[in-house]
């Protein structure tokens, strides 16, 4: 008689702990609660969109996960460490790299020393990703001596993003990066996002009202109303009924 063996399947090899997780955050101006027991974890080498008309708290809570603004109570993790009570130049070295609403970029510095004042800080580890910055944005390459004022929108958010890069994050995170820019931009910053997260280098968290452009790049989304998560899934959950509800201007 032939014994039979049951092989007990292995675990994956791959981690199930997000890149970046935000658990019961609550943010408060003064006596004013802004944001309400926020729980929103962005997965390994995927791009999570946070939506919502404007002024429910999304860029608070953007700010509240790069340590720009404090939480009243809740707890942040990036790759399961708590950084809850870290500066936002500490997160920046554990990994976390952002591009803010406006951009942020220094107009009267050349193009080459937006991206030098980078390289600086960061030293070799940001001197490695200039290449690859040029690579996703060539037009950054050919415009090293102009000025960062006299950039196009979209020419000065992919100096950002591009600044961003330097640092080989391992959290990408933008305050809607399409706003004021010209079309064929935002369809190259969707396939730099797409093809970002593909590499699996890194986890990308954005703030995103331009529908189309969140649905092309995203693999899940959060929708926010009055400083609350109101909705959550894959995008390919996001319906007709949660857009007309929560996002219809």
């Amino acid at each position: 008689m032939t014994a039979t063996i049951t092989e007990t399947p292995k675990e994956t090899a791959t981690s199930t702990v997000p890149t970046l997780s935000l658990e019961g955050i609550e943010v408060a101006y003064d006596q004013s609660i802004i944001l309400r027991g926020i729980d929103i974890e962005v997965p390994q080498n995927e791009l999570v969109c946070l939506m919502g008309r404007n002024g429910v708290g999304k860029t608070t809570t953007l700010k509240t996960s790069l340590g720009l603004l404090k939480p009243r109570s809740g707890k942040i993790y990036l790759e399961g460490q708590d950084v809850t009570s870290l500066k936002p130049e500490q997160r920046a070295r554990l990994g976390m790299a952002s591009v803010p609403q406006g951009r942020d970029i220094f107009p009267n510095l050349t193009v080459w020393e937006n991206l030098k004042i980078g390289i600086v800080v960061h030293g070799q580890k940001a001197k490695d990703q200039l290449d690859r910055v040029f690579e996703l944005f060539p037009v950054l390459k050919e415009m090293l001596k102009r000025k960062g004022g006299v950039l196009s929108g979209g020419q000065q958010q992919q100096l950002a993003i591009g600044r961003a890069l330097l640092t080989d994050p391992k959290v990408l995170v933008l305050d809607e990066p399409t706003e004021g820019i010209q079309p064929s931009i935002i369809d190259q910053i969707e396939d730099t996002l797409i093809m970002l997260k593909e590499e699996g280098r890194m986890s990308i968290f954005l703030v995103e009202q331009y529908l189309d452009f969140a649905k092309a790049c995203s693999d899940r989304f959060y929708i926010m109303d009055r400083g609350s998560i109101v909705k959550h899934g894959v995008i390919a959950e996001l319906d007709e009924e949660a857009i007309a509800k929560y996002l219809t201007v």
